[in-house]
Formats: C-alpha cells, sequence, structure tokens
C-alpha cells in the first residue's frame, strides 16, 4: 500500500495550475490561471505561502529565472511539480473519481450503489 499525499483544496489548484503552465510556471502567471479557472483571486500571500509550503513537501520545485530589468533587477522564481507532486495528484484525482462514481450532480442524487 502506497502513503498518501494529503493535498488540501488550493494546494491541488496550485499544483494543477503549474501542471498546465509548465515552464512559464512563476507567482503571477499561477494566480492568473487560477484566476482564470476557478473565478478565485488568491492573496500573494496565501499563493506564496501554499508554494513554500509545496516546496517543503517535495511536490514542487523552485529555481530563480535570470533577473530582468523590468523587474528592477529582480529575477522571478519558477515552479515545476516534482514526481512526488504528480503523484499527489494523481492519487488525489482517483479518490475524487472513486467519491463521484455513480453521483448524478446536476440532479444532486447518487444513482448507483458501491459495491461492498
Amino acid at each position: 500500500m502506497t502513503s498518501l499525499i494529503g493535498l488540501g483544496e488550493f494546494e491541488h489548484i496550485v499544483l494543477l495550475a503549474i501542471l498546465r503552465l509548465g515552464e512559464t510556471a512563476y507567482g503571477v502567471t499561477i494566480r492568473s490561471v487560477i484566476a482564470e479557472c476557478t473565478r478565485r483571486t488568491p492573496s500573494r500571500g496565501a499563493l506564496y505561502t501554499t508554494l513554500d509550503r509545496l516546496e517543503n513537501k517535495g511536490l514542487v520545485q523552485s529555481a530563480f529565472g535570470k533577473p530582468t530589468a523590468e523587474r528592477g533587477g529582480r529575477a522571478k522564481r519558477y515552479f515545476r511539480i516534482t514526481e512526488r507532486g504528480h503523484r499527489a495528484l494523481i492519487e488525489t484525482q482517483r479518490s475524487y473519481q472513486a467519491l463521484l462514481a455513480g453521483i448524478d450532480l446536476r440532479r444532486g442524487v447518487h444513482v448507483r450503489t458501491i459495491a461492498s
């Protein structure tokens, strides 16, 4: 039995945004994708706290790009999902799919009994 990596809802959303963005995933773009796809705009503090937590869990890695003049000489911090992060997404999606099996969300009913 594999050890399930617990993901909170916002951690899940952030990981999916990073995956969607690929090599262009840094704070501003991650926040934009989340806003576009979920109609929620997280605060910068909430986003960076979550990114740091995901990095501490080994689910993402970050690296700084080259400093740019338009950013006042500061470098962007890019994020990528690790293999562990990818497995966490797969495990979370499997759990959601198992819970959704047989449920008609439009009608709000369970239309199929789970086999024991």
